[in-house]
C-alpha cells in the first residue's frame, strides 16, 4: 500500500494531521517505565504501578494532579514541581521512534503527503520528544496545545496546524487514538479520520472515524490507499 506513486487525494488535500502520544510515539510504555523507577526510588511496592497507571488515566490526568497524588499517597516531602520535572524527563528519556513508523512517514512524504503533528500537552516535553527521537525529520511542522493556547478538539488548533504547513484544512485527514480529541475534532471540521483502537471498541454514538486501525503504520496505509 505504500507505493510511492500512490497519491489518492481525491477532492481533498495531501495534509496529514497526526496525533503524537500513543499514535506516532508510544506514551504508555515510557510512562510505565518512569513510574516503575519512581516507585522503586520511594520504596513503594512494585504492584502500586497499577494504581499509578489508573491515576494517570493514559495521560488524561493533569501532570500536577499526578504529582500531588504521589505526594499524598507516600507522604513525600519532594515538591510537586520536582515530581513533574522528573515525570517529563523520564518520559522523554524512555521514548523511542519505531523505525517502521519513520519508514511509513517517509514513504507518505515521498508520495506527496504533508505530515503535521497536532498534539495536546506541555510544550517542553512534547517538543523534546519530537526532536530527541528524530521524528522532526519526517514532519512538515507541529503544533502543541500549550504554546498554541488551545487544545484538541477545538477547531482552532487544527487550523493552526494547517496554517503552519501553509495548506488548506478542508479535505485533510486526521490520525489519532483519542475518540474525542482526535476523531471528534476531525468530525467537527468534516475531516476524514483514522482511529487507532489500541484494543478498545468504538462506543461513541454521535460520530465515527472513517477507518479504524491497530497502529500508525496501518493508519497511514489506510490514508494512502483511501
Amino acid at each position: 500500500m505504500f507505493a510511492g506513486d500512490i497519491v489518492p487525494y481525491g477532492a481533498g488535500v495531501p495534509l496529514l494531521l497526526l496525533d503524537l502520544d500513543n499514535t506516532l510515539l508510544d506514551r504508555a510504555g515510557p510512562f510505565r517505565a518512569w513510574g516503575e523507577d519512581f516507585l522503586r526510588e520511594v520504596g513503594a511496592p512494585a504492584e502500586d504501578i497499577d494504581w499509578l497507571l489508573d491515576v494517570d488515566a493514559d495521560g488524561l490526568t493533569d501532570r500536577w494532579d499526578v504529582a500531588e497524588a504521589l505526594r499524598d499517597r507516600y507522604g513525600l516531602r519532594i515538591s510537586a514541581i520536582d515530581i513533574v520535572e522528573a515525570l517529563h524527563d523520564g518520559i522523554v528519556a524512555n521514548t523511542r521512534l519505531d523505525p517502521m513508523v519513520a519508514c511509513a512517514l517517509k514513504i507518505a512524504g515521498d508520495a506527496g503527503w504533508v505530515p503535521v503533528v497536532v498534539t495536546n500537552g506541555a510544550e517542553r516535553q512534547q517538543e523534546a520528544k519530537i526532536r530527541r527521537t528524530g521524528l522532526d525529520q519526517y514532519l512538515a511542522d507541529w503544533v502543541i496545545s500549550e504554546e498554541a493556547g488551545v487544545s484538541k478538539p477545538n477547531p482552532r488548533i487544527f487550523a493552526i496546524g494547517a496554517g503552519r504547513a501553509r495548506m488548506r484544512l478542508a479535505g485533510a485527514w486526521m490520525i489519532g487514538d483519542s475518540p474525542e480529541a482526535d476523531i471528534g475534532g476531525a468530525n467537527g471540521l468534516g475531516l476524514r479520520s483514522v482511529w487507532l483502537h489500541r484494543g478498545r471498541r468504538w462506543t461513541e454514538q454521535r460520530y465515527a472515524p472513517t477507518y479504524t486501525a491497530d497502529g500508525p503504520i496501518a493508519a497511514l496505509a489506510a490514508v494512502l490507499s483511501g
